[in-house]
């Protein structure tokens, strides 16, 4: 039995969930998928299911894909030595632990999700594209947005493992079970073409009730990063523009209002995954009021506060909770997910996206530590902890701004690249002496750009990726100081990847006949 392979995700898992508003109908289980796919409602709610795999706590779910693209970078740190977070966080990974799951957080988790989407929306794309049941027009659109989950988990695969198996058709788990590693580059030129395709079909908007879906503009963010990964600048350049002079998409007047709670699907938000509290997953009876898939959220309480580590007196612990409940507030977090160090102490104080970004006194009581403000959400009525309704944000315009920054400053110098960096930090800053460049070379156009993304999407899941395809990963962690941990020490130039866990490995040798050594780590 196969049943801890990569395909632990297939159909039968939809049966399990209960989604909001788009995937508010429980997704119908497959057992015969030869026979199943009747009507178009059949493929919509094959595509329903596949979203809510999405929202696991090993992609997109409470830290998910964040404990790989932020933690172990210079942004954020636990403020406690935290098991779970530890390995990638501070470079102690190894094929063993990649098979260590907590909340169904790990490697391996990670790797069967993704893997499991692909399983799904290959079949999805072989019963809908021919099938005569579905109008033309549905059908098609169908099968983009499952091209567009392919694409975008086969991103993350390479991101995250670089050669890795690859397969667009249906397979038998027996057939896929035995697959080798496939070249990256391949897999890349297969991303491409399906984000080309569904970025020809899919919708440039969505009605209200159907937000949380991928648009057109979603797919183009990704193509346009992988040609940035590629030095394809002006390729690169040429979708970036696209996105940023045809979307509807639109820079808010003031960072505060990109991260406004109540106001989730901002005309700066390219792509949010939407989440609802009181839907549960799978229960967990170690943790009452949470659950290991869902449409509630977790992720506002890793980065909330715990009061037991507040405030910095802790002889005001009282009067602070007494504060915090006139409000109808508690800080009842985790304090996981917190400002690292060496963030705290470089943000610059002038800057007004500090107060998101960098919270160190709240209600008037100084903390122990510095939390990220913008992921916060302390209302106990609306927001219980590991409970939460907020969206999670994927994709937003100011990322794209500053992606047209760095591709024009690569392929043609800084000339015409203050253009797009300028409306990021006219927003950040009280004048324009503060916020106006000029002057700088092309090195040093790079390093602003290297900051003011740092600054711009902290905590957004990019800053790991950035740091390894400019290729200072390494140089940046060396010279880092972390409160628990010592990346710094730790740290290899293998560590640009993860191994492949090693249940995948005991499963399937072939895995290991490209690479004996698994990304290094053996």
């Amino acid at each position: 039995m196969k049943t801890k392979n990569i395909f632990l995700y297939i159909f039968i898992i939809f049966s399990t969930f209960g989604c909001e508003k788009f995937l508010e109908e429980d997704p119908r289980a497959i057992v015969a998928p030869e026979t199943f796919f009747a009507s178009e409602s059949d493929a919509r709610q094959a595509i329903n299911g596949t979203y809510a795999i999405l929202k696991n706590n090993s992609i997109y779910g409470q830290v998910g894909l964040d404990h790989f693209y932020d933690n172990g970078a210079d942004i954020i740190e636990p403020n406690r030595a935290a098991n779970f977070v530890e390995p990638i966080g501070n470079y102690s990974m190894n094929e063993a632990l990649a098979d260590v799951s907590v909340q169904k957080m790990s490697v391996s988790d990670t790797w069967k999700d993704l893997y499991g989407i692909v399983f799904n929306t290959n079949i999805i794309i072989d019963r809908v594209e021919n099938n005569e049941g579905i109008l033309e027009g549905p059908r098609t659109e169908i099968v983009a947005e499952a091209r567009f989950l392919r694409a975008l988990c086969y991103w993350h695969i390479t991101n995250l493992w670089g050669d890795a198996p690859y397969y667009t058709e249906v397979l038998t788990l027996e057939e896929v079970s035995s697959l080798a590693r496939t070249d990256e580059s391949i897999i890349i030129e297969g991303i491409l073409d399906d984000l080309q395709f569904a970025q020809s079909i899919l919708p440039l908007t969505y009605p209200d009730d159907q937000r949380g879906r991928a648009t057109k503009w979603a797919a183009a963010i990704i193509e346009a990063k992988i040609y940035m990964k590629q030095q394809e600048w002006s390729a690169g350049l040429s979708k970036c523009l696209e996105i940023i002079d045809e979307s509807p998409h639109a820079l808010l007047p003031t960072y505060n209002e990109v991260f406004d709670p109540t106001n989730e699907y901002n005309p700066e938000i390219i792509w949010s995954l939407d989440f609802a509290r009181d839907i549960e997953g799978i229960f967990d009876p170690a943790f009452p009021g949470a659950a290991f898939a869902g449409n509630n959220s977790w992720r506002p309480s890793l980065f909330n506060p715990r009061l037991r580590d507040e405030p910095k007196n802790a002889d005001e612990r009282s009067a602070l909770s007494d504060a915090l409940n006139a409000r109808g507030e508690a800080f009842n977090g985790t304090g996981l997910q917190v400002a690292s160090k060496d963030f705290a102490e470089k943000f610059p104080l002038n800057d007004l996206r500090r107060e998101l970004n960098i919270v160190d006194n709240y209600l008037g009581f100084d903390l122990n530590f510095p939390y990220m403000g913008k992921f916060w959400n302390l209302d106990l009525e609306s927001s219980p902890r590991f409970n939460h309704s907020d969206n999670r944000m994927v994709f937003r315009l100011a990322d794209v701004y500053l992606m047209a920054a760095e591709c024009e400053n690569e392929a043609n110098g800084p000339g015409n690249a203050y253009q797009y960096i300028e409306p990021i930090r006219e927003r950040a800053y009280e004048t324009e002496a503060e916020w106006k460049l000029e002057g700088l070379t092309q090195q040093g156009f790079r390093e602003a750009i290297y900051d003011e993304r740092k600054w711009e999407l902290a905590g957004e899941a990019h800053r790991r990726y950035d740091l390894i395809r400019w290729g200072i990963l390494l140089d940046v962690v060396t010279n880092l100081e972390y409160r628990f941990w010592e990346p710094n020490l730790n740290i290899r130039p293998w560590h640009v990847k993860l191994p492949i866990p090693l249940q995948e490995l005991e499963q399937n040798p072939a895995l290991l006949e490209s690479d004996p050594t698994n990304n290094g780590y053996r």
